[in-house]
């Protein structure tokens, strides 16, 4: 069941929502609460706190909607919210999305498209919430999360361990989705982030399920990180798996055919890990950094396409337990000595 506030000075949306949207609340799917106002909507939302969705309008009295999208954002980080107004003008729009509002729709309301974007809102929470959950669960702070969502989630105990700055020795894997910029330079943006976000998705259950963690999104690359008791070996098994299931994936066909593929480099050893950023900002990421990353990225980045590369230090480790085959000296920038490299067959 999704509870929805819609916030319109304007009686006859109420009436239309539960018209249009019968079906929904008879059978429960949907809970919709109206209210007048962006000051009446506040009082609404603090007399119910499991509300997952707003509706807003722009244009309203002793509070409009850009208002209360500002309050909203600071106070209920996880409540997402879709304007609805006539006042459909990219001005509207951009100020609205700066504002934080997931989405806008512009009246008349087309009340299919809006069934269709509220189904997408609720996507998007729980995803969100999946991912909180697996942050709480599984350690991984290593994934993006805004300041908003780590005071939600966060406690003195949790927040002090964000602070904790250490060596530890750990398996870097970069994983690059290959040619994908060749899809967002003509597909639309909407194609192209969910395309992405599908393939990012994949890459990370697998890399969850041996333990690793999402440290970062670069572009079309994931970069995971992999710690505790044979770290290397879940490592490569996480790869070899993300490998097979994106190259088992059908052909996108869009405005050309696009097969997705990926490239992976992959290194272990001594890494400091800690919360580096700019505290000016209040923008803190827990991350590793160091040689034994920088040397991941770089086999990444010379790895061809379907290519796992390790070097030969991390072969003598795996030597019996994985099947590999031994490539080129790479040259590496910014070392004088050559890296011996192997490629991870199975």
């Amino acid at each position: 069941m999704t509870k929805i506030l819609v916030v319109d000075d304007e009686t006859d949306l109420e009436i239309l929502i539960k018209h249009k949207f019968r079906q929904q609340i008879r059978d429960q799917k949907y809970v919709f609460i109206f209210s007048i106002n962006g000051k009446d909507a506040l009082l609404k939302l603090k007399e119910n706190s499991d509300i997952n969705i707003i509706l807003s309008d722009i244009n309203m009295p002793e509070m409009d909607g850009l208002t209360l999208l500002s309050k909203i954002n600071d106070s209920y980080p996880l409540i997402k919210t879709i304007m609805v107004s006539a006042y459909g003008d990219m001005e509207n729009i951009r100020t609205s999305m700066n504002r934080g509002a997931f989405d806008f729709v512009v009246k008349p309301v087309n009340f299919e498209d809006l069934d269709l974007t509220i189904e997408k809102t609720i996507t998007q929470i729980e995803q969100m919430k999946s991912t909180i959950q697996a942050i709480k669960e599984n350690n991984i702070l290593k994934m993006y999360v805004d300041e908003s969502v780590i005071n939600f989630m966060g406690s003195h105990e949790f927040e002090a361990s964000m602070l904790v700055n250490e060596t530890v020795e750990a398996t870097i894997a970069f994983i690059d989705i290959c040619r994908f910029t060749s899809i967002s330079e003509k597909e639309t943006p909407d194609i192209v982030v969910n395309l992405l976000n599908t393939y990012f998705d994949i890459m990370v259950k697998e890399i969850i399920l041996q333990n690793g963690l999402i440290d970062k999104f670069i572009g079309d690359c994931v970069m995971a990180v992999f710690k505790g008791s044979y770290h290397l070996d879940r490592a490569i098994e996480a790869c070899l798996s993300i490998r097979k299931k994106i190259d088992e994936l059908p052909d996108f066909i869009g405005k050309n055919v696009y097969k997705p593929k990926v490239s992976i480099g992959i290194n272990s050893g001594e890494v400091v890990s800690g919360n580096i950023g700019s505290l000016t900002l209040k923008r803190l990421d827990y991350t590793v950094i160091g040689d034994t990353v920088n040397v991941a990225a770089r086999l990444q980045s010379l790895s061809g396409v379907n290519q796992i590369l390790i070097t030969g230090d991390c072969y003598e480790v795996v030597k019996d337990s994985f099947v590999c085959k031994k490539t080129d000296e790479l040259i590496l920038r910014n070392r004088e000595v050559h890296v011996i490299s192997y490629e991870v067959l199975s």
